[in-house]
């Protein structure tokens, strides 16, 4: 069974609520996280498909090899999206089937 954006939306608003913190400050910051969980899918697809190095023409036509943005980029998505989490003092989402726990953070 896929982790959905669903169940981790489920599981952080229901550690939310066990801590009385209700409101739309934190359904806005829980919705943040799901964006940059997209975003982290996207990043992940994108190193997968090209690598950590892409090859790139430059201005004078000549073929460079360059790191893939990508790779740093997703170091910063995790980076907010546990920033977040600690922030509102939650945990990661509850793993509830037998998705890849990496997927979260």
């Amino acid at each position: 069974m896929a982790i959905t954006k669903k169940d981790i939306e489920e599981s952080l608003m229901i550690q939310l609520k066990s801590q009385n913190k209700e409101g739309v400050f934190f359904c806005d910051l829980v919705a943040d996280y799901l964006y940059f969980y997209g975003m982290k899918k996207k990043l992940k697809t994108d190193i997968n498909k090209n690598g950590l190095r892409i090859m790139l023409t430059n201005g004078n036509g000549i073929d460079v090899e360059k790191p893939n943005e990508s790779v740093q980029n997703l170091i910063k998505v995790n980076s907010q999206m546990l920033k977040i989490l600690s922030d509102l003092n939650l945990k990661e989402p509850i793993n509830a089937g037998d998705g890849d726990p990496s997927d979260y953070l």
